[in-house]
């Protein structure tokens, strides 16, 4: 299987996956990881599987209501070492770019991550700007689990799985309406 059959992956916190899929987020916020190529966050795909990432996850940065979720999902970690469970696809709807911490604010009660976190997020490399992956979250009819290889660590976006996965057979995680509000609030956070 050559590189570009591969099946790719989101590389995102555990805790947001959760938030993901439990619906009780619609958006990602992504600069792009320490190990990317090209040093910065570019959309390589609409569809991609999301990789769930235990690396950096820290309680001090994610909101209280999502403690709970953070431990537990650090204990799923601690129960499958050595493997990965991918539970859920994703599609962009929309890639939003920002730059602005004002914008950035407006989006807080839209997302699992502290002000404080989603602002440094949004200065660390100033000069580019903050994408927010607005997402439309399908879980998958069953968990798949894969073994956690060496080229998925590390401080990057995008992965190329080395497994042969099924293709999705996917349910929204939220209906239509529930989605289209969703979706209506981050467009308005951002216009303003």
């Amino acid at each position: 299987m050559n590189e570009q059959e591969k099946p790719i992956a989101l590389r995102e916190w555990a805790v947001a996956v959760r938030a993901l899929e439990e619906g009780r987020q619609a958006i990602v916020l992504r600069k792009g990881g320490i190990a990317e190529e090209t040093r910065e966050f570019r959309l390589e795909s609409n569809r991609f599987y999301l990789f769930p990432s235990f690396e950096h996850q820290k309680p001090h940065l994610i909101k209280p209501e999502a403690s709970e979720t953070l431990a537990a999902t650090q204990a799923e970690a601690a129960e499958f070492p050595g493997k990965v469970r991918i539970t859920s696809y994703a599609e962009v709807v929309e890639d939003i770019e920002i730059t602005d911490a004002e914008t950035l604010r407006r989006l807080d009660g839209l997302h699992i991550w502290t002000e404080d976190y989603a602002e440094e997020r949004l200065k660390w490399k100033r000069t580019k700007p903050l994408h927010v992956l607005l997402l439309r979250v399908y879980g998958l009819s069953a968990p798949i689990d894969i073994p956690m290889q060496e080229s998925y660590a590390g401080c990057k976006s995008w992965l190329r799985l080395e497994e042969e996965l099924p293709p999705p057979k996917a349910e929204p995680i939220l209906d239509d309406g529930t989605f289209d509000r969703i979706a209506d609030s981050v467009r308005q956070a951002v216009k303003g």
